[in-house]
């Protein structure tokens, strides 16, 4: 368990925000915020991960507005057709 000792404003500020947010309490608020701390930085660990990987997969190329307007039309054309 972790005890955590707040100003007084501080801990008005986080009562009040837990009540607008619809939590039974300030705790359960301030879980929800740490775990979504957790879940933005585990994302931002993958979103990395993905970028390295990117540059590491070959020869860079130049993103030209041609080369974007093939990429939009290549992918406008693999949309289904109704």
């Amino acid at each position: 368990m972790l005890n955590i000792s707040l100003p007084d404003n501080l801990e008005a500020l986080i009562t009040q925000q837990a009540e607008q947010a619809g939590f039974d309490t300030a705790t359960d608020y301030l879980v929800h915020l740490v775990l979504r701390e957790q879940d933005r930085l585990a994302q931002q660990a993958k979103i990395e991960a993905l970028l390295i990987e990117g540059l590491e997969s070959g020869e860079p190329i130049e993103a030209t507005d041609e080369w974007w307007e093939q990429k939009r039309l290549t992918l406008i054309a693999q949309l289904p057709t109704e």
